[in-house]
């Protein structure tokens, strides 16, 4: 097993009702003021802009409140919430919402003290402060809620790029899986297959991490069960509960230990498809890339995808395993190929230069152009 370095501060409450402690935790850590960062306003609907606000009542914290951040959140709009959080002098950073609406509210807690928030995607700009960040979770399937990450898409040049810091790890997140049984079955898959992405960038890497993949075979289980349980039933609380902590299990770095980083071509190559098209879902892009590159790559190393076939999805061969995967997905409702997604072959050139500005891609096969080209064709 390779050595590692393993981190995480973020304390998590977990379970029905723990909306209500998020007032008593900001008062904890003696802040006064906050900026409470939200998307289009479903959290008015399911009743948690309600808890929270009577919680931050209760415990005498003001807030300023940012509306309106989109899935895959811009540089543009974040670099509004930084200048409002400079103008109200708030002391932190609440982000009630999903991973884009936590995302966004990581880079303005960074943002306040840079030059331009874009500065830290490009490393113009080192991370050296951050304003205390605090989380309410509503959707499942980043893990953004328990990491020091966050991705920004800079409109303007098509770029979606990340950041990662120790100061990005939020103080507290909460995660009240009841709240997400307003999500549609398309917001729940979207991010169930982007916890399982998560998990799938690790496994590959090394076969010697034996405790860790049997970990993440076991998420992976775990968040298929769960997905096909709440297909049937969008209320089932324990199935909604064990999808909501396998996410953000996938991306707290257990599911990476000794995996020497991950591959994250995938990723990458989503990032890029998704910045052509930003209506285009994370998780959904990465259902459809992640089963092409599989089948790529494992024409070329095959004994590598051997214990993912056999433990993870129980079949005798990568084939069997990819069938079973995209039966899976299309019982869900997701696409199974960029044609689906919406995405027209002339637009692939356009896919496979921008992603040539990333800088390199993936650790198994670094991809140059001819690669790129070859497996979004195979995904095509």
């Amino acid at each position: 097993m390779e050595s590692f370095s393993f981190y995480n501060p973020t304390r998590i409450l977990f379970g029905k009702g723990k909306i209500e402690k998020i007032g008593k935790e900001l008062k904890k850590a003696d802040l006064k003021k906050c900026l409470m960062i939200a998307g289009g306003g479903s959290i008015r609907k399911n009743g948690v802009y309600d808890q929270v606000c009577e919680s931050l009542r209760e415990n005498h914290i003001e807030w300023i409140e940012a509306w309106g951040v989109q899935p895959n959140p811009t540089v543009e709009k974040v670099r509004e919430m930084i200048t409002l959080a400079k103008e109200s002098s708030v002391d932190a950073i609440l982000a009630v919402g999903g991973g884009s609406v936590i995302d966004s509210g990581k880079a303005t807690a960074v943002g306040v003290f840079l030059n331009d928030i874009w500065n830290a995607y490009t490393e113009k700009e080192k991370i050296t402060r951050a304003l205390p960040i605090f989380t309410v979770l509503t959707i499942s399937g980043t893990g953004s809620e328990m990491n020091g990450n966050s991705v920004l898409t800079l409109s303007a040049e098509k770029k979606k790029w990340s950041i990662s810091s120790s100061l990005l790890y939020p103080r507290v997140s909460i995660i009240d899986p009841s709240v997400q049984n307003s999500l549609s079955f398309q917001q729940t898959v979207n991010g169930a297959i982007d916890a399982i992405s998560h998990i799938l960038e690790y496994i590959f890497m090394n076969e010697t991490a034996i405790a860790t993949r049997a970990i993440d075979a076991g998420l992976i289980k775990t968040i298929v069960k769960m997905t096909n349980r709440l297909q049937e039933d969008a209320k089932d609380y324990v199935a909604r509960a064990n999808l909501a902590w396998s996410a953000t299990l996938a991306l707290n770095g257990i599911s990476g230990v000794g995996l020497q980083g991950g591959d994250w071509a995938c990723h990458s190559i989503e990032h890029a498809i998704s910045a052509i098209d930003p209506k285009i879902a994370h998780g959904e892009g990465l259902g459809v890339i992640f089963p092409a590159w599989i089948e790529y790559v494992s024409e070329r190393e095959p004994d590598r995808f051997s214990w993912w076939v056999k433990e993870v999805c129980g079949e005798d061969s990568v084939a069997r395993a990819l069938r079973k995967c995209r039966e899976t997905l299309k019982r869900w409702g997701s696409a199974t190929n960029l044609r689906e997604l919406g995405i027209r072959e002339s637009q692939l050139p356009e896919i496979r230069d921008l992603l040539l500005t990333y800088g390199p891609i993936g650790e198994i096969i670094r991809f140059r152009a001819e690669e790129i080209e070859a497996l979004l064709m195979l995904a095509y």
